[in-house]
């Protein structure tokens, strides 16, 4: 295999040798990578700003999930809801990919961080004065999810702006540990909020939340060049289509993002459906939504801490794929009991596995895309982890409510083995494409 590309504080393999594909690679120091990523100022306001909005949003769909099972006690209702949140992603994250690439990118995450708290805001006020009605949440939420589908791809482009280059996959998974620390922590206190005081103050949060964010965003200091991507080159459809081929026909990103998408129809809408699964397979309610949803930030913390650590891509493929299998077996298990302890256990494994999935990939796709097309590279990664699970979490909605819970999500199960084999096939090429540097050792 060529070289490892520089700059990621990587050793040469020595000639003729490789790992094997189950030898996950581990970090030389513990926390190296990550304190340099951490070190400037700009990363300091980027992350904080990110954990404080993203607690807000952990705490808001705990909220929302609840409240719709509250208002319907129907799993097709909340897989909705969920849905709504998610699946603008379908339709806006390959257009706002493009407009990334061409607009101040800054100014594109503050309007639409301050469009979902706006969002969050209204929520909180139509619930307290009990006008919420469950159609009035699925269009708040189809606003919210629109405005998180320009934030996401605007936020990421801007992170190699944020940090330097060499700390650029460090800084991707210190990007996800930021998100999972706020995983555990928004519904650690969601669910007494909601047990104490009910559902409006904790929206409210989230709107609060978003509007540090909103205020905190002007104060980055980002070179121009990694605020806009470049100037139009054409319509903006052609732009769109432009990175949709350009991911299609890249040998590494094109069936690497594919097995994503596969995983995140097939297994995460377990996570966008936890509130049936908490009442149907375990008998319990919105404080125990709480700690699984903690349980699964705690297992994506540690996983994330890890490969925060790393602070490389090398071996990034292999924990992608491999992460691929992890998760499925951990879904398995944890709607093969009903012993909420052992529910418990699953729900980490899962959000480890997840996180071990999803950063790689991440990782992978920040650093083989090619500057002018990050945005709409980034942007297609964000409609995979926002529609595929959206799309997941209706399917499995409405086949639970004529087959119960188990059954179907079982059967995503052993689609997602069938998936994981199909990646293993793929697996040296993905490798070879996007870890190797191409035409004489130049990064990319």
């Amino acid at each position: 295999m060529p070289a490892q590309r520089a700059g990621f504080g990587s050793v040469r393999r020595q000639p003729g040798s490789r790992p094997g594909f189950l030898t996950l690679p581990l970090f030389r120091s513990p926390f190296g990578a990550l304190t340099r990523a951490l070190a400037s100022r700009n990363a300091r306001i980027f992350f904080g700003a990110s954990f404080i909005s993203w607690t807000g949003l952990w705490m808001h769909r705990i909220a929302v999930a609840w409240l719709a099972w509250e208002m319907t006690h129907s799993a097709l209702w909340v897989g909705l809801v969920a849905f709504c949140d998610l699946a603008p992603a379908t339709v806006i994250s390959p257009i706002a990919g493009a407009i990334a690439d061409r607009v101040d990118r800054l100014r594109l995450a503050t309007i639409s961080q301050a469009v979902i708290g706006l969002e969050a805001a209204t929520v909180a006020t139509l619930v307290a004065t009990g006008a919420m009605r469950i159609e009035y949440l699925l269009v708040l939420e189809l606003i919210s999810g629109t405005a998180a589908s320009f934030a996401q791809p605007a936020r990421q482009t801007l992170m190699p702006g944020v940090v330097g280059p060499g700390d650029l996959p460090a800084a991707v998974a210190c990007n996800s540990l930021v998100f999972n620390i706020a995983r555990f922590i928004g519904p650690a206190l969601a669910g007494p909020v909601i047990a104490g005081f009910g559902v409006a103050p904790a929206v409210a949060c989230n709107a609060v939340a978003y509007l540090s964010a909103v205020v905190t965003m002007p104060m980055l200091s980002v070179d121009l060049a990694h605020r806009r991507g470049h100037p139009a080159t054409g319509s903006l459809l052609s732009e769109v289509t432009e990175g949709i081929r350009y991911v299609a026909r890249h040998p590494g990103l094109g069936p690497l993002l594919l097995y994503a998408a596969s995983l995140g129809i097939l297994l995460r809408g377990v996570q966008e459906l936890l509130p049936p699964y908490v009442e149907r397979l375990f008998g319990r309610g919105a404080e125990s939504l709480a700690m699984l949803t903690a349980c699964f930030g705690i297992g994506a913390l540690v996983a994330g801490l890890w490969l925060a650590s790393r602070g490389r891509i090398a071996g990034a493929t292999r924990i992608a794929i491999l992460g691929g299998l992890l998760q499925a077996l951990a879904t398995a298990g944890f709607v093969a009991t009903g012993w909420f302890g052992v529910g418990l256990l699953c729900a980490a494994a899962i959000g480890a596995t997840a996180s071990l999935h999803g950063i790689s990939v991440q990782q992978l796709a920040q650093t083989a895309a090619a500057p002018e097309m990050r945005g709409r590279v980034l942007a297609l990664w964000g409609l995979i982890t926002r529609a595929c699970p959206a799309l997941g979490a209706i399917m499995l909605g409405a086949a639970g409510e004529a087959y119960g819970l188990r059954i179907p999500t079982l059967v995503g199960v052993l689609l997602a083995l069938l998936a994981f084999a199909w990646g293993m096939t793929r697996y040296r090429r993905i490798e070879a494409e996007l870890e190797s540097p191409p035409d004489g050792g130049e990064n990319r």
